[in-house]
């Protein structure tokens, strides 16, 4: 299957995911600051992606939401939307104005300028990813592209990037997760020290 390449053994594989680690450090901590100043400027964090970039998208907003708490008395929280989740407005976008359309019609109804769209594509070329950035970029928001294999067009596109340079859709979306696992980490530890007296 495309995308899918064959390991010759578990430890070529595990081989490969150590020495893709190792070269995502610096990246997620910039990820994990871009989304600290958002808390702090109190904009929205937008996420959007297609099938496992979807249930990414999904997951990594529950962690923003809820994950990031020291505490369910927190005041001050993130404000984050999963374009994913509404199946309502996603069926009634495609089915009438096409695919491309349903993470570009949410942004209409809900961002403003200086929010944050984190656009999650392994391949980089999602054409409704590629949409929902650019009409978050002409509103002037902060993008952030989540990619892997080349990274695509997306990467061309974004301010700023977590790129996976991994032909394989499983190992590059397995990365994906670390990634937004450390940055839920390092942002409750943030969190958690301002709310210490």
């Amino acid at each position: 299957m495309k995308g899918y390449p064959e390991y010759p053994t578990p430890d070529a594989y595990f081989t490969r995911v150590g020495e893709l680690l190792d070269s995502l450090v610096e990246p997620s901590h910039r990820f994990a600051e871009t989304l600290f100043t958002a808390f702090e400027a109190e904009a929205t964090i937008f996420l959007a992606g297609n099938g496992g970039s979807a249930a990414a998208a999904s997951h990594f907003g529950q962690d923003l939401a809820k994950g990031t708490l020291s505490s369910m008395d927190a005041v001050k929280r993130f404000r984050v939307a999963p374009l994913t989740d509404n199946v309502g407005y996603i069926t009634a976008l495609a089915n009438d104005e096409g695919y491309e359309s349903i993470f570009e019609q949410q942004l209409r109804n809900l961002a403003r300028p200086g929010d944050v769209l984190i656009a999650i594509s392994g391949s980089g070329n999602s054409p409704n990813i590629l949409r929902a950035v650019e009409y978050a970029n002409a509103t002037n928001m902060t993008t952030i592209g989540v990619t892997g294999f080349d990274g695509g067009k997306l990467r061309e596109q974004v301010d700023q990037e977590v790129h996976v340079p991994v032909d394989d859709m499983g190992m590059c979306e397995a990365l994906h997760g670390v990634v937004f696992h450390y940055a839920m980490a390092h942002l409750r530890q943030r969190l958690s020290r301002l709310e210490r007296p």
